[in-house]
Formats: C-alpha cells, structure tokens, sequence
C-alpha cells in the first residue's frame, strides 16, 4: 500500500503540473474515447514506481495494456480516470492503482490531486480518506438519494449509452450527477457524499480500486442484476447498501 500510495501521488503531482499546458489529445476507437499525453506519461511513471518495487507482478494499464504473468498477482492502473475531464481543464479526475491476486482484489487507492485526497482500503482492513476512516451514507430510500453516474464513450444509440436509465433514476431520486471519473465516484459513495452509483461500459482499470474502497467502507458493489461484480462484466451497481436492491430493480433490465 505505501508503494501504491506514493506511485498515485507522484502521477497526481505530475497531472497537475500539466494540467492546462499544451497537450496532444487525440481519440481512441470512438471520437468520446481520448487519450492525452498525460495518460501515457502518468501510466510510465506508475508503471516504473511498482516494477522498481515489485519484479514478478503482471501489469493491466488502461494506455499499455496487459503484461507478465498474472498468477504472482497483477496491479491494475488507471493512470488517469476522467480524461475528457482533464483535456477541457475540468477539475475533476484521478488515479486509480489496485492490486488483485487469483481474481481477488486486495488493496486498492484512488488519488484526486486536485482535492489532494487518497481514499484507500486493503481487504477486510476498512476504507480511509488521507488515513481518516470513512463510512458509506445512511440514507435509507432511494426517493432522498443523489446518485452519480457516467456515460461511456459509446454511440447514443447503443445499448451501453445508459440514456434509459438515466431517466428512469431522474423520475424517483432527489437529484443525480455525472463527473465524470468513475473512480471517484465510487469513492464519493465510500465516504457518504453519494448514495449510489451506477454506469455500464466499465473497466477493470475504471473500477478494481474504487469498487474495493466502497465495500470496505461498509456499501456494496454489484453487477446490474445483483450477481457479484466481474471487474470484466462491464456494467456496475454501487450503493450504501441500503438502497441498492431499490437500484437493482431499476438498472436490472437494462443489463
């Protein structure tokens, strides 16, 4: 975990030097998928801090893909959660580094270097904000919620484009957000600022740190109809637990 922590601090520090300097931005597979400079610089700087500390692990980075032989345990980067975010100087990204072993995620931490906050957790250790602890939220009804959500980079018209659902959530909760880093927002609702989440078109990199940090604060993480999460399965239901079965029933026919 200290090496995590200081490798998600270092990357934080150098996104925010960037931040708002001339970058190259260019679009992956769809025009809403980007990748900049600062994703692949974060990404080689992470990926140096770990290997430098930790030889046999294998590697999945969002930018350089997958590497090494995962049966040691593999570390599973987002150098940059939020990049269209981060390409219109839109304060709100992270990094996420977690570590899985045998399909096990044991210890995960997201870093928001604008807020200078690193929520963290290891399995069955419990969740910290800059080493406070934290607590998912009481609400009990979806109907006082706010909920965040995200939008994947895929066509309007495509069934992963979660416009439905969106809609359906507008009509019976108190309010809704999109950031726009689904990272964070699975830590939001770690720390109680949200009450639960939800997005389809996820990936391990997206969510193996947050999805870990929201359970140990004491929520609970799901696929859409209520199966255990695969960090491959794409589509993700988070909560307080206590309204998650009032989300299922929305998202459920969706997944």
């Amino acid at each position: 975990m200290d090496v995590a922590s200081r490798a998600a601090r270092e990357a934080g520090a150098l996104l925010r030097r960037m931040l708002g300097t001339e970058i190259h931005v260019r679009s992956k597979d769809v025009r809403t998928d980007l990748v900049t400079e600062a994703d692949t610089k974060s990404e080689a700087l992470i990926r140096s801090i770990l290997s430098d500390a930790f030889h046999d692990e294998a590697f999945l980075g969002e930018e350089t893909g997958s590497s090494g032989d995962p049966s040691r345990g593999r570390w599973i980067v987002d150098p940059l959660d939020g990049t269209t975010n981060y390409a219109h100087g839109y304060r709100c990204f992270s990094v996420s580094i977690a570590f899985e072993r045998a399909g096990v995620v044991e210890l995960g931490c997201v870093f928001d270097p604008m807020a200078d906050e690193l929520f963290a957790a290891e399995r069955g250790g419990g969740a910290t904000c800059n080493g406070d602890r934290i607590r998912v939220s009481s609400c009990e009804d979806a109907s006082a919620a706010m909920l965040v959500t995200g939008f994947p980079a895929h066509r309007v018209d495509d069934p992963l484009s979660n416009i439905h659902a969106f809609g359906d959530f507008l009509q019976i909760t108190r309010a809704i957000r999109r950031d726009g880093s689904a990272a964070l927002d699975l830590c939001y609702v770690a720390c109680g600022r949200f009450d639960g989440f939800w997005e389809p078109g996820l990936h391990a990199w997206d969510i193996a740190a947050g999805a870990l940090i929201c359970t140990e604060a004491g929520g609970r993480v799901s696929g859409y109809r209520g199966e255990a999460l695969s960090l491959e399965g794409g589509r993700l239901v988070a909560s307080n637990g206590k309204i998650h079965d009032q989300m299922i029933k929305v998202v459920a026919k969706y997944g």
